[in-house]
C-alpha cells in the first residue's frame, strides 16, 4: 500500500507450571499488525531452547502440530517487518545461538544506529554472520561480555554501553527470561501478569488478549529479569538517555485497544482530530477516516465541527501482504480490491478524507480518485502527523528525503498531485497535546523535525 511500516512486534511468556507456547500463539496474532512478513517462537523445555520460525502470517505459519512441538514452560515470539534488513527467511526472528556459556534466543523490536560499526568491529575477532539483521550484533555483544560476567543479565547490561539506537526485546537462557528497553525508550514494551505468570508485550492489546493483567510500561534503559517465578527490575541504565517514545506508535502503529505509558491509543488519535478541525477545518459536508487508523482522529474531526461521520470506505480484510502487485494498474486495483468507497454516502457531497500520515502519497491518490469516481464534488485531505521530512533511523520505513512527498513538494503543490481541493498536516508544535496522560512525557518527532536524540 505504499504506507509506513514499523518493525516487528515481541512477545515473552514465562510459568512455572505450565506450557506456554499457546500463549505466545495468541499473543503474536494480537499483535500481527505490527509485522506481517514472518513470525517465529522460540520456547525453553528442559533447558533446551526449541525453535520454529517461517515466512508468512502467524496462523498461516503455525498449526496445532508445530505448537505442540515447542512445548516449553518458558518463550518468546515475533512477528516482523523488515527495515533495514533484508527480507529474507535468514532474518526471521527470534534468532537462536550456542555458545560457550549456553543458549540464548532473542527477539528484538528497533533498530541501532551503530549496527554497522559494532558488526565491523566483532568481524575482526572472528564473527561470522548468518543474518543482516540487529538481533544477531545485540546476541554477539552479550555473548561477548557473558564471557567475563557472571550472569546473563550482567553481560545484558554491560553490551547496553555499546548499543545505540532503539531495541526493546524479550531473551531467553536456559533458566531465565530477560525484558530490556533501550535508555531513550523508542519502541513499547510492557508487563504483566497472568496468574502467577508472568508476561512482556509490545502492546497492552496482546494482555487483554491472554487474559493478563496490565501492570505497566517498562521504563527507558529498564531490565527486568525473571528466574524461578520473580521478576527483579535493574534500572543502572534508566535515566542515561532523553526519553523519546515514537509518536507515531499512537498515531498509527499500535492498536487503539492498547495502552502506552498511560495513553489509551484511541483517545489520541481522537484528539489528533480534534485538533485537525481547530487548525484546519473543511467546508464539507461529510468526514471519512481511511481504515483503520484514520477512523478515530475522523470521528475526533466530525464531533470537533459538528459535521456527519461516515464509514466510506469498506476494507477488505483477506487483502493480505501475499497480494501481488506486479505493476502501477494492478497497484491501483489492489488500493480499491482493500477499501472500496460506498458511493451511497459521497455521491454529490464535499467529502473530509482524514489519514493517519502522507509518506509518498501513492495511495492517497488512488483514494481521491476512488472518491471523485463515486461521484464526490470536493475532496479536502487531512492527515494526523505533520509533514515528513526526514528519514527515520529507529526502526521505521521512512525512506531518504527524496522519497518523501513532503520533503519535495509544498503543500498546494501536493494536493494538486493527489487530485484533492485541499490538504492539511497536524502542526508539528501541537504533538504534545495528543499524548495529555503520557506517564512520563518524551517523545521522539525527528522524522517531521530532524532533530535525532541519537546522531545516526
Amino acid at each position: 500500500m505504499g504506507g509506513l511500516r514499523e518493525e516487528c512486534g515481541i512477545i515473552g511468556v514465562y510459568s512455572t507450571a505450565r506450557n506456554v507456547t499457546s500463549d505466545i500463539f495468541y499473543g503474536l496474532v494480537s499483535l500481527q499488525h505490527r509485522g506481517q512478513e514472518s513470525c517465529g517462537i522460540a520456547v525453553t523445555h528442559d533447558r533446551e531452547i526449541n525453535h520454529f520460525k517461517d515466512v508468512g502470517l502467524v496462523n498461516e505459519v503455525f498449526n496445532g502440530k508445530r505448537l505442540r512441538e515447542l512445548s516449553g514452560h518458558m518463550g518468546i515470539g515475533h512477528v516482523r517487518y523488515s527495515t533495514y534488513g533484508t527480507e529474507s527467511r535468514e532474518n526471521n526472528q527470534p534468532l537462536v545461538l550456542r555458545y560457550i556459556k549456553g543458549a540464548l534466543a532473542i527477539a528484538h523490536n528497533g533498530n541501532l544506529v551503530n549496527s554497522a560499526k559494532l558488526r565491523k568491529e566483532f568481524e575482526q575477532v572472528g564473527a561470522i554472520y548468518q543474518t543482516t539483521c540487529d538481533a544477531e550484533v545485540i546476541a554477539y555483544a552479550i555473548a561477548r561480555e557473558r564471557m567475563g560476567a557472571g550472569s546473563i543479565e550482567k553481560a545484558l547490561c554491560m553490551a547496553m554501553h555499546k548499543l545505540k539506537g532503539a531495541y526493546s526485546m524479550v531473551l531467553t537462557s536456559p533458566r531465565k527470561m530477560i525484558a530490556v528497553k533501550d535508555p531513550w525508550g523508542f519502541r513499547p514494551l510492557c508487563m504483566g501478569f497472568k496468574g502467577d505468570d508472568i508476561v512482556f508485550a509490545s502492546e497492552s492489546a496482546a494482555l487483554d488478549c491472554l487474559g493478563a493483567r496490565y501492570e505497566r510500561e517498562l521504563d527507558p534503559g529498564e531490565i527486568v529479569v525473571v528466574e524461578d517465578g520473580k521478576a527483579v527490575s535493574i534500572r543502572d541504565h534508566c535515566g542515561t538517555g532523553k526519553k523519546s517514545v515514537c509518536v507515531f506508535e499512537y498515531i498509527y502503529f499500535a492498536r487503539p485497544d492498547s495502552v502506552i505509558d498511560g495513553q489509551l491509543v484511541n483517545n489520541s488519535r481522537r484528539l489528533v482530530g480534534k485538533i485537525l478541525a481547530q487548525d484546519s477545518p473543511a467546508d464539507a459536508d461529510v468526514v471519512i477516516g481511511v481504515p483503520e487508523t484514520g477512523i478515530p482522529a475522523a470521528v475526533g474531526y466530525a464531533r470537533e465541527l459538528n459535521l456527519p461521520y461516515e464509514e466510506g470506505f469498506v476494507k477488505n480484510r483477506y487483502i493480505t501482504r501475499t497480494f501481488i502487485k506486479p505493476d502501477q494498474s494492478a497497484r491501483s486495483a489492489s488500493v480499491i480490491l482493500k477499501l472500496n468507497p460506498i458511493k451511497e454516502y459521497i455521491r454529490g457531497k464535499r467529502v473530509c478524507l482524514v489519514d493517519d500520515s502522507l509518506v509518498r502519497g501513492t495511495t492517497m491518490q488512488i483514494l481521491v480518485k476512488a472518491l471523485r469516481d463515486a461521484g464526490a464534488t470536493e475532496v479536502h485531505v487531512r492527515i494526523c502527523s505533520p509533514p515528513f521530512l526526514w528519514p527515520c533511523y529507529f526502526g521505521t520505513n521512512i525512506c531518504d528525503r527524496g522519497q518523501l512527498a513532503a520533503a519535495t513538494s509544498t503543500e498546494a503543490e501536493m494536493a494538486r498531485n493527489l487530485g484533492a481541493d485541499s490538504l492539511a498536516y497536524l502542526r508539528t508544535e501541537r504533538l504534545p497535546e495528543i499524548l495529555p496522560d503520557m506517564r512520563q512525557p518524551g517523545f521522539c518527532n525527528a522524522c517531521f523535525t530532524g532533530k535525532y536524540p541519537i546522531e545516526s
